[in-house]
């Protein structure tokens, strides 16, 4: 059975799901799930494959159901690492286990470089975060440009230049910036554009993510063990690059996860992956001491 409960927090309603007993019946921590922008819903298909654990999700400030009252509209890392410390403390269960996917792999690192005691284990898959990258004033000029395709002619186009980004392989050379603009009929999107600026991956809101800045120093010496997952089917791409940095910047090597950067998804929007054979290595990674 799943329960929703609301955290009232200075600028947010924040709301989050529990899947199980709190605290945990067996004793191990809760598992909570989180992602960014990409709310609770998205976790659905893994969350089901760890019926034997509690597990924890939520949607971020001002994002699905977590209404911000702040009147701001920008994602911070830091903000949303506070917002998380809050809810590990009114889950008063103890430090959890945290599997992070994408920009909440971000914001999880943020939280562990802030709230060490906070996080047992933290799996962070794919973090998008520039810096780790030997050509980042590159891919920040390839972020400006779906920014700017958003900008001009609506989501569709701005979503087409997004996949396109991410999608390349290798480094973003004068070759990629070449390219013509990417129709949005090729990938099955609109071509109208509706009038709305709001999208938080299209727009800016959401640059303070792969704007941010690992603290190495603090993760390192932090207690909670992190791993820095990779999908299979990522390589080359844009966030298994940023993946694989950021692992080297933290004295590691990438940990293979089956799939690609939605590998844990079920059927979501056509991007489905592999949800059981994921959790299966999740499981195997959560356990390894």
């Amino acid at each position: 059975m799943t329960r929703t409960h609301t955290l009232t927090l200075p600028g947010v309603e924040l709301v989050y799901d529990v899947r199980g007993p709190l605290p945990p019946a067996d004793g191990r921590p809760a598992l909570v799930m989180i992602g960014q922008p990409m709310t609770a819903e998205g976790f659905d298909a893994l969350a089901a494959q760890f019926a034997d654990r509690t597990v924890v999700t939520y949607d971020p400030r001002g994002l699905g159901r977590s209404v911000r009252t702040d009147g701001r509209s920008e994602h911070t890392p830091q903000q949303q690492a506070d917002d998380l410390h809050h809810l590990i403390g009114a889950l008063d269960a103890g430090p959890v286990d945290m599997f992070a996917s994408s920009g909440g792999a971000v914001t999880a690192l943020a939280l562990v470089a802030a709230h060490p005691n906070d996080v047992v284990t933290l799996v962070a898959h794919e973090p998008p975060v520039n810096a780790v990258l030997p050509d980042a004033a590159a891919a920040e000029r390839a972020r400006a440009a779906f920014h700017e395709a958003y900008q001009a002619r609506g989501a569709g186009a701005g979503m087409a230049a997004f996949i396109t980004m991410t999608s390349w392989q290798g480094e973003f050379t004068d070759v990629y910036f070449a390219q013509p603009e990417p129709d949005p009929a090729t990938f099955g999107l609109p071509t109208d554009d509706d009038g709305s600026r709001d999208d938080p991956l299209l727009s800016k809101n959401s640059w303070p993510v792969t704007d941010y800045r690992p603290d190495a120093a603090a993760l390192t010496a932090a207690p909670t063990r992190i791993v820095i997952a990779v999908g299979e089917e990522s390589t080359g791409t844009y966030t298994a690059r940023t993946a694989v940095g950021t692992a080297h910047l933290l004295g590691q090597e990438a940990t293979v996860f089956p799939s690609h950067h939605g590998g844990f998804l079920g059927g979501h929007a056509g991007y489905a992956g592999r949800p059981r054979e994921f959790a299966a290595k999740l499981r195997e990674v959560l356990a390894t001491p």
